[in-house]
């Protein structure tokens, strides 16, 4: 069979025998990278073998092969499949160059952009596509330039800013979560790297110590060895997860037996290292979810974290203390971004095809992620420029912009009043999906910081019902007449919504907007395990009656 019609686009010649021979993971690395006219490395790769998308094939040399045919199917599949299946589910009108399918996970989280997980961010390719007046050779139109000031009044986790400063654009940022506004803060803010390098290795000092005399680290050395023998005796890697992927093994039955048969090793390292899990308080959120050994470490760390004198280094010790803990909850590896019941003992894994086990110490977390941050203010620090963000906590739909600003930086307030803004860049929240503040319940109640679920539009909790949808449309259109009194005339808005319910004309007629143009993009990573076909749109708005006509 042709190559050609298989897989489309193809850049490669050759005979069809090349496609059923072995090669080693360097040749597979190239061989994906003509293939696909993108970068595949080695880690990519591995990470197909490791996840049973690839057989792993051996010399008997001890080199790994995979099946350059197994590679073809798995992108055929993936890329040019997935394409034209969502263009049918999606319609033709999507716009597949907005996907960015092209770009590195290693660039859609750059620098500050992975200091703290955060549910329902978009990527910052996203927000530099309408951005950058020169971002690249699909885009007609200039909407912003460097020295703009633009305001994202759901400003979230800061991506709008992050990029802003990067185009050298001035930006202001709202959101009603204080936890969202402290992270969005320290992304753009200025930081003293010697001083956060110093309070880092003081607090690794301490917790090392506290670590090593609880005992917690033996216990948990020794649970790793034992797990490490079993999984390789009945769960080989990969080639488990090569026959699971294909339905060779009773997944679900095979995971629950041995499951079941570790235990017993589980519960008698438990009692030899005398280990004690609850805490005896499961009516807050950290005492559900936080075993004993975790939440005094929690507390320690804290305790150190509020000995620190510079405020911005605190609050940058607090959001690595923060991501820390996110991953420390106990529970099971499945369900760290959606919450089920509580897990302290070891269980089948199905993401990862094996018996894991909670964790029992945030020592490794917490020192990979302090790591992780000053590495990533490094990174963040050689592109960033000398022009100004701030995100402000309130409410988006009253908030007097200018008399919080002033409060804050006169200069830029004095920027604003003078100069106004030239436009806004924002996803709002969506009806019924994401509760705002409970995603990040385990800060707020370490910290002590102020909630404001109330004020949240469109939240989880209050569904998706028509009375919802109304709510919805009222509070998005009260951010958008509020912040049109600091907008320049000729403004341009950009709002990123997925809306399957078709609210967004009614809400820019609410707004006296107009909706100029639509961007369908295609979402391809998404946090969530529904690898389904999702879109989400770009909306387009200028003022009506100003001689533009709506989409």
């Amino acid at each position: 069979m042709d190559e050609q019609k298989i897989y489309k686009p193809d850049n490669l010649s050759g005979n069809k025998n090349e496609f059923t021979e072995l090669i080693t993971l360097q040749e597979a690395s190239n061989w994906a990278s003509k293939l696909t006219n993108k970068e595949v490395t080695l880690p990519n790769i591995t990470y197909l073998i490791q996840y049973g998308l690839i057989k792993k094939h051996n010399n008997g040399n001890g080199i790994t092969l995979v099946s350059r045919n197994e590679l073809r199917e798995y992108y055929n599949s993936r890329l040019y499949k997935r394409q034209v299946n969502w263009k049918k589910k999606l319609g033709n009108d999507i716009n597949w160059h907005l996907s960015f399918e092209n770009v590195k996970e290693a660039e859609t989280t750059k620098h500050v952009h992975r200091l703290h997980p955060y549910k329902g961010k978009f990527i910052p390719q996203l927000v530099e596509y309408f951005l950058d007046e020169n971002v690249d050779e699909f885009k007609t139109n200039a909407y912003f330039h460097p020295g703009d000031i633009i305001l994202d009044p759901f400003c979230g986790s800061g991506t709008t800013l992050v990029q802003a400063n990067e185009l050298g654009i001035n930006a202001l940022g709202i959101d009603i979560s204080s936890f969202n506004s402290l992270i969005s803060n320290i992304k753009v803010g200025d930081v003293d790297l010697n001083n956060l390098n110093f309070q880092i290795k003081r607090i690794n000092k301490v917790i090392n110590k506290y670590v090593f005399e609880t005992g917690i680290l033996k216990f948990d050395q020794k649970l790793l060895m034992e797990l490490n023998k079993f999984n390789q005796k009945y769960f080989p890697s990969p080639d488990f997860k090569y026959k699971a992927k294909r339905g060779e093994i009773d997944v679900e039955a095979y995971g629950k037996k041995h499951e079941t048969i570790f235990l017993k090793t589980y519960n008698q390292l438990v009692q030899a290292f005398r280990i004690e899990f609850y805490n005896g308080n499961t009516d807050s959120f950290l005492g559900k979810w936080y075993i004993k050994p975790i939440l005094n470490e929690i507390n320690l760390v804290l305790e150190e974290i509020e000995k620190t004198d510079d405020p911005e280094t605190k609050n940058i010790l607090r959001v690595i203390l923060s991501r820390t803990i996110r991953s420390c909850r106990a529970t099971t590896h499945s369900d760290l971004v959606t919450l089920k019941e509580p897990m302290v003992t070891t269980y089948f894994c199905a993401k990862h095809g094996k018996i894991c086990k909670p964790l029992f110490t945030i020592l490794q977390k917490w020192l990979l992620y302090s790591s992780d941050t000053v590495k990533r203010f490094v990174a963040f620090n050689q592109v960033k420029t000398a022009t100004k963000q701030i995100c402000i906590t309130g409410d988006s739909r009253k908030i007097d912009i200018v008399e919080e600003i002033e409060k804050i930086n006169l200069n830029f307030a004095k920027s604003i009043r003078n100069n106004k803004i030239k436009g806004i860049f924002t996803s709002p929240p969506y009806v019924g999906l994401i509760d705002y503040h409970e995603q990040h319940a385990y800060a707020y109640e370490l910290f002590g910081f102020q909630r404001k679920d109330d004020l949240e539009i469109g939240p989880l909790q209050k569904g998706r019902s028509k009375q919802a949808q109304e709510n919805y449309i009222q509070g998005i259109s009260e951010v958008l007449v509020n912040c049109k009194k600091y907008l320049q005339s000729g403004y341009d808005v950009f709002l990123v919504a997925n809306d399957k319910n078709n609210l967004y004309p009614k809400i820019a007629d609410n707004s006296g907007m107009t909706i100029v143009n639509e961007f369908k993009r295609p979402v391809l990573n998404r946090s969530e395990r529904d690898k389904s076909a999702y879109a989400e749109s770009i909306f387009h708005l200028r003022e009506k009656n100003h001689g533009y006509k709506s989409k």
